[in-house]
């Protein structure tokens, strides 16, 4: 079993029982310069809840995971701009503005910013200038939700 799978069910275990989703984990770096980044999405998750969040995973680590050198551990929420990599993180975009790169079957690379329109098993769709375009999540060389800040009025208008 690699670190990462390992890591993946002790944090999804705790994060279940916290009654958080763990979005994304991974191990990144080799020796002292090891980090763990842990992603984690719920209901009112905030810089508090991330803290405490961080803490348990430091004892639960110390306690069920062998660490072979040192590491650093990092807990963040996904952002507004947030990475796509798995299905799950594109059916949770549905409605989205997304930004994707894509190859194509005879190797050409294409980026397209539109709505996220659909995601299924296997593939997934976005719709751009009321054209959709189907992916499958294989030929994603990147993706990530687009925040778009909004100018606010100006008073008196």
């Amino acid at each position: 079993m690699s670190t990462q799978t390992a890591l993946w069910d002790i944090t999804e275990n705790y994060l279940i029982a916290e009654h958080l989703e763990l979005d994304d984990l991974e191990v990144v770096g080799k020796g002292k310069a090891k980090t763990v980044r842990v992603v984690v999405d719920g209901e009112g998750l905030d810089l508090d809840r991330i803290s405490e969040v961080s803490r348990g995973l430091s004892r639960l680590y110390d306690a069920e995971y062998d660490a072979q050198d040192p590491y650093q551990l990092e807990v963040t929420s996904p952002g507004l701009e947030r990475t796509l990599k798995r299905p799950a993180h594109f059916r949770k975009s549905l409605g989205r503005e997304v930004s994707v790169k894509v190859r194509d079957e005879a190797g050409v690379v294409h980026t397209q910013k539109g709505q996220l329109s659909a995601a299924a098993d296997e593939s997934f769709a976005v719709t751009v200038d009321g054209a959709e375009h189907q992916y499958p999540y294989s030929a994603v060389i990147s993706a990530r939700t687009v925040f778009r800040w909004e100018s606010a009025p100006k008073p008196g208008k």
